[in-house]
């Protein structure tokens, strides 16, 4: 019997080290895709010139298209794809839907409407779009978190109640777009594809804090996580404060996804397959899963952005608009791998 169980561990353990494999080959090739990212544009770069201007050796005009240009679209490509990602999971696992995410939440129809209140009713400037996005997507979310705290919501209605919002938040936007000018409305509209490009050094150190925080949390609570997967009576007989997780959980989610969403636009789909190719990857253990989807949302969004700037030299496709058509099919084909 004990010879049974010791080989039950070790191809347990084996299991365990193929998959973390595989996630560091993963993470490798992010390295690999960020190195082709950044030669790739309309001022074509080889290898060595980026080497170069890493190493603070290379010619000017090759310094600032990398410092300036290519590196903070890349980084917050990656950082952006991150925390998409990782708040995906978050909302997944703690209202154990498959179908939860930034948007279907509303967060991100709520970000959408503060940017065209701000442009089409107070006329704001760049920075200000920024802010009004941001206070749009957390309104999102405190009105999902007030639901549910007053109303005892379970985690199934507050998907709808999310549903509910993100529909509201659209016709609002909707009916600002009505009231725009044709200027106000081509930079509204713009502002909803979602561009990566957007981000400065420092818009990518506010989004990295927010990711680390969120990595953070999700990696101490890794095993309330897990035992939350088997209900919420299961995990609350293993001791876990089941109301204090989802809700603080779904705060710092919301934070990274409002953050993302106000320095880059809507940008879909990451937030909600990221986490589904990562359980087909590594399975629900969040030990694996965290990194992986974070990996993976990184790979995606990354991917996109490039794909965008190989298709269009300049780097005008948004990256929103790849990913939209990307990860509808995706997302399809998930869904009927698991269905057989």
């Amino acid at each position: 019997m004990a010879a049974s169980h010791g080989a039950v561990t070790q191809a347990y353990l084996r299991g365990v080290r193929q998959k973390a494999i595989l996630v560091s080959l993963l993470s490798g090739g992010i390295l690999a895709l960020g190195i082709y990212a950044v030669t790739q544009g309309a001022y074509q770069l080889g290898v060595d010139q980026v080497v170069r201007a890493l190493t603070g050796s290379g010619q000017r005009t090759v310094d600032v298209v990398v410092w300036s240009i290519r590196l903070p679209r890349i980084v917050a490509a990656l950082m952006a794809g991150c925390g998409l990602a990782m708040a995906g999971l978050a909302l997944q696992s703690l209202l154990r839907n498959p179908l939860a995410s930034p948007a279907t939440l509303g967060i991100s129809q709520g970000a959408a409407f503060g940017a065209a209140l701000s442009v089409v009713v107070f006329q704001a400037g760049a920075a200000s779009i920024t802010t009004f996005a941001f206070a749009g997507a957390m309104a999102a979310t405190l009105a999902i978190l007030l639901l549910g705290r007053l109303k005892r919501l379970t985690p199934e209605a507050l998907i709808l109640a999310g549903v509910a919002l993100s529909s509201l938040f659209a016709s609002g936007t909707i009916l600002v777009q009505y009231l725009a000018t044709e200027t106000q409305l081509a930079v509204v509209v713009f502002w909803t594809f979602g561009d990566v490009a957007r981000s400065g050094w420092r818009e990518i150190g506010l989004m990295s804090g927010a990711v680390f925080l969120a990595a953070v949390f999700m990696a101490a609570r890794r095993w309330d996580l897990n035992a939350l997967d088997a209900g919420d009576d299961a995990a609350r007989g293993l001791g876990v404060t089941v109301g204090r997780l989802r809700w603080q959980g779904m705060v710092i989610a919301a934070l990274v996804a409002a953050l993302v969403t106000a320095f880059h636009g809507v940008i879909a789909f990451v937030g909600l397959i990221a986490p589904h190719m990562a359980r087909r990857i590594v399975g629900a253990d969040h030990r694996l899963l965290i990194p992986c989807a974070a990996v993976l949302g990184a790979l995606l969004l990354l991917g996109a952005d490039t794909l965008g700037r190989v298709l269009v030299g300049s780097g005008a496709m948004p990256v929103g608009v790849i990913t939209s058509f990307l990860g509808a099919p995706m997302f399809l084909y998930l869904l009927m791998r698991g269905y057989r």
